[in-house]
Formats: C-alpha cells, structure tokens, sequence
C-alpha cells in the first residue's frame, strides 16, 4: 500500500454498498481498511458476504469507532438521509474526507452545515451522482453543447421512477426517506439533469404539478412531477418525474436551437460495459410530411475494463482530490458541494411547492 494511497471506510453496511466495495477493489489507488454499523452483527455479515478479511479491514459496530481510527482517510456514508448531515459533519470534523450517498442530506441549511465542516477542516466534499462522471455524460458535453450542434437549451425532459411492491409503500416513512420523499430519493436525478443541461444556471422557479403529487398514509411523498423555468435571454423550460409508483425509467431529453439530444439510460446504463446517447442537428420534416429528412446520429462509448465503469470514475476523481490535498499540492475542489448545494435548492422548493399546495415557488 503506499504512501498516497486513499484508505477508505464505510459508515453504514447498506446491501447497496456493496458496489462500492467492489469498484474499490477493482481500484489501483483506494482501499476499504474499515466498516463500521451500529449493528455489529450487520457489519460482520456485510464483510463476510464482500470477502473482506477481517485481517486487512477492521470492523466497528459503531461510526465513532471507525471515525476515532486515524488510519482512515476518507469515509463513504450510506446511512439514512436524516443522520447523514449528522454524520457527515462529525466526520468533516474528524479529518475525514466525505463522500455521501445521494441526496447528501434533507435540506439546504444541512448542506451548507456540511460545506462549512469541510471548508474549515480542509477536506473534500462529493455526493454520489455517478452519472455525473461517466465517460458518455463528458462525450454528450463535448458533442452537442461544446460545439453548437445542440445550440441554446430550449426544453428539457427528465425521469426516475422504479417501481415499490404496495406492500413495502406503507413503510416508506419521513424518518427513513427525508422530509422531500421521493422527491429528494428520486426527484434528485432528475433535477440534477435539468442543472447540468444548463450549465448549473438556477431556475427562476419551480412548480409541482397538482395532478402528478401523490402521497402514503403517513404523508411520504411517492410520486411528483415540477415544472422548472430558467430565465435568460431565451427562456428553458424543464419536466422532471419522480416517483415509487411507476415502472423503472431514467429518461432524459434535451431539445435546443439546433440540435436534439436523448437517451433512456442516462442514471444506470443498460450495460455496464457500453453506453450510447442519439442526437439529431438541423432535423426537419421531409417533403409532404412523410418522414425526417435524417435519422438520428448514435454516438457509442467504451467503458469496458475495471476502472472505465461510472462508479469507477467517480471514485478515481475522489482519489485524485483526495490525493492531492494529503500532498499537499491542492485545496479542496468547490465545484463538487456547489453541484449538490443547487440541487438542493431545487428539490427544496418542488417540496414547497407539494406543500403551499401546488403553487409557484420563487428562487
């Protein structure tokens, strides 16, 4: 192991985590040297189910335990939305750099609490939206925004839905999901989407839209649909979906001035190995009507081998800040606490907008 290798532990032995585990062994810069559960009953079961040995990973049955172990660099939280802020700012303090599950915590004012540990104690702040690094989301950047084939963003169109059993809806309750529901569990994907088609620009306001809002016993919010409205000199627009009640869909569609762009795989790809997107540049009818005058360009990424894969990326940049900060050669990057705070805002006020009844909310 040497010297600037990233040794990471895990707050929270969620059965999700074990993806992560395994792009960090798949990893060439980054080790798990810890894990840590407030049942040390699930920690043991998790290390045992992901082949680490309790020879070279030390296994805690309580997050202090792990934060107190000075040989941790990093952390990985996946514990419940409402303790991560907690958590996160504990471990900021700790000197710990944090990488957090998303969404990152339940509100802004959280985040900002969170941002402000991590300024202080000079530590990197990323949350996990993978799809943010995956080599496909750059080549999209690069082919249809970077060079003006997609021209001004006019409308933007974007889901996350995965279907909940009935049964499993009634459990989903405020202290598990967060205050926003699926708003803040889903609807963050989609309102990230919107953000980063804009260039992060903020919309000038939001509305959920009354007929889409739907909610369980306990008033967990399932199900939303907002509109978001950017002001610049040529208004953008955008839909985003959320919900627990509608079959699997991650849909995103970008229309501009010139150009078209859309995939239905933009949070997972269908394959981990491969991704594509389809544009279109100056489509029109053809004459009379009966077709297009062109067929939509597919654009194909390689993402095969161990450290092409989006979660290998993500990880690989969070090393290399990491790494830097601990040589001393950089400060931590803002870009990244930026991101999650303005996806905040906006899952904030889709939320506020649920709950003054449907109206529009200013930001």
């Amino acid at each position: 192991m040497g010297d600037n290798t990233v040794r990471i532990g895990l707050l929270g032995c969620i059965r999700f985590a074990s993806k992560f585990v395994r792009t960090v062994t798949q990893s060439s810069n980054a080790v798990i040297i810890a894990i840590s559960d407030p049942s040390i009953e699930t920690a043991n079961t998790f290390a045992a189910a992901n082949n680490l040995s309790p020879e070279t990973v030390a296994v805690y049955g309580s997050y202090e335990e792990l934060l107190d172990d000075p040989r941790v660099d990093a952390v990985y939280l996946t514990m419940p939305v409402t303790q991560r802020a907690k958590w996160a700012v504990t471990a900021a303090e700790k000197k710990k750099h944090l990488l957090v599950e998303k969404p990152p915590a339940q509100n802004a004012a959280e985040i900002d609490k969170i941002v402000e540990a991590c300024e202080a104690n000079g530590v990197q702040f990323m949350d996990g939206t993978i799809w943010l690094h995956h080599k496909r989301t750059v080549k999209i950047r690069e082919t249809m925004f970077d060079s003006g084939l997609l021209g001004d963003v006019r409308h933007m169109y974007s889901t996350m839905t995965t279907l909940v059993p009935e049964q499993v809806l009634e459990r989903l309750t405020k202290e598990a999901m967060g205050l926003a529901g699926a708003i803040g569990e889903l609807g963050w994907y989609p309102i990230g989407a919107a953000l980063w088609a804009m260039s992060y620009q903020m919309p000038v306001s939001v509305r959920a839209l009354p007929s889409s809002v739907a909610t369980n016993s306990v008033g967990t919010i399932l199900s939303c649909s907002a509109s978001l409205q950017f002001g610049s000199t040529e208004t953008a627009t955008a839909i985003v979906h959320c919900s627990f009640l509608s079959q699997l869909s991650t849909d995103l569609a970008i229309s501009g001035s010139k150009g078209s762009t859309q995939m239905n795989d933009y949070v997972i790809p269908y394959k981990e190995d491969t991704a594509w997107f389809e544009y279109t540049s100056g489509a029109k009818f053809a004459n009379l009507h009966i077709g297009w005058n062109m067929m939509p360009e597919r654009v194909t990424v390689d993402c095969s081998g161990n450290e092409e894969s989006q979660e290998a990326t993500m990880l690989r940049e969070f090393v290399r800040l990491v790494q830097g900060i601990k040589r001393g050669d950089s400060e931590a990057d803002p870009r990244w606490p930026e991101i999650s705070r303005k996806t905040q805002l906006v899952v904030d006020a889709v939320k506020k907008s649920v709950d003054i009844g449907c109206e529009v909310v200013y930001l």
